[in-house]
């Protein structure tokens, strides 16, 4: 009886996991979302993660039936601080609509805007030789005025505006400029320090300084500063959260009949675009090589 009992009981599970979620009431179930990448625009052909992208996954993956919590696959070096922090809003919001607890789990990194990403998390887990932190703000540019002096090239700018044409690079630089962006860079870092903050909390151990400096560490060292929780997996810890039945779909952009045509013209565009897109090749080299910089700052 035993036997057969077993034998009803798998045949009635391995049923029951090809039923739509709505249907499996008493399994547990925990949407996954994945975070992986840039975050900001990168280059038109390759998008990087925003909230006008994500929007709808994020509303969907809160809206599963019977869901017990979101998870969410965090891998990005970080990126626009704006949609960063968009994101995270937006997450927030969900979850607190919902009442529904978030957990991050960080692959290779979570820094920057990627950490920022992972603080959306109620808890945040990570594996020992992930990457996390990078608490701060960097901005950057290139100055050529004295390649144009060389090829016989002078620099020709008329602005309505005192600060309008400040960092050109193709004039030298001004110590007051510099100042400005320091400034507001400085104020873009506060924000980002009140909010690993407040997501934080008393979880965070060690010096401020130390903290926000923009250093990054692997993940026990990110432990031991409060900037993570633990050491896991995203299948080995809902496993043990939720039992070994528990359902984690990964919750994607929208795909179908109507994203196929929305595709098919998109394609279209971009090749009757294709003279456009060849006379900026330029700057999708240098956003490439940018994306590329960012990653391998990791190790990555």
């Amino acid at each position: 009886m035993s036997e057969q009992a077993g034998e009803k009981s798998g045949i009635l599970d391995a049923l029951t996991r090809w039923l739509p979620l709505r249907f499996r009431r008493g399994i547990p179930v925990v949407p996954v979302v994945r975070l992986s990448g840039v975050i900001g625009a990168v280059t038109p052909l390759r998008p990087g993660l925003s909230l006008a992208g994500l929007a709808r996954t994020l509303e969907r993956a809160f809206a599963v039936p019977h869901a017990k919590a979101v998870a969410l696959a965090i891998n990005s070096p970080g990126g626009s601080p704006v949609q960063s922090r968009l994101i995270y809003l937006r997450i927030r919001q969900l979850a607190a609509e919902k009442k529904l607890p978030v957990i991050a789990f960080v692959e290779d990194v979570a820094a920057s805007g990627g950490y920022m990403l992972a603080c959306a998390g109620d808890e945040i887990y990570c594996d020992p030789s992930s990457i996390l932190g990078s608490i701060g703000v960097v901005g950057g540019t290139f100055g050529f005025p004295e390649l144009l002096k060389k090829i016989g090239v002078e620099r020709r700018i008329y602005t309505a505006g005192e600060h309008k044409a400040q960092l050109d690079p193709f004039l030298p630089e001004d110590p007051d400029d510099v100042a400005r962006v320091k400034a507001l860079q400085r104020e873009i870092h506060a924000i980002f320090i009140a909010l690993v903050k407040d997501s934080r909390g008393i979880r965070l151990k060690g010096d401020e300084g130390k903290l926000f400096s923009g250093e990054y560490w692997a993940g026990d060292s990110s432990i031991a500063l409060g900037l993570a929780d633990g050491i896991g997996d995203l299948r080995s810890i809902l496993r043990t959260r939720f039992g070994d039945k528990v359902l984690t779909p990964v919750v994607a952009p929208p795909t179908g009949m109507l994203a196929g045509l929305f595709n098919r013209r998109a394609a279209a565009t971009s090749m009757l675009g294709s003279v456009d897109a060849a006379a900026d090749w330029p700057d999708q080299v240098i956003s490439a090589l940018e994306t590329r910089a960012l990653w391998a700052k990791y190790g990555i």
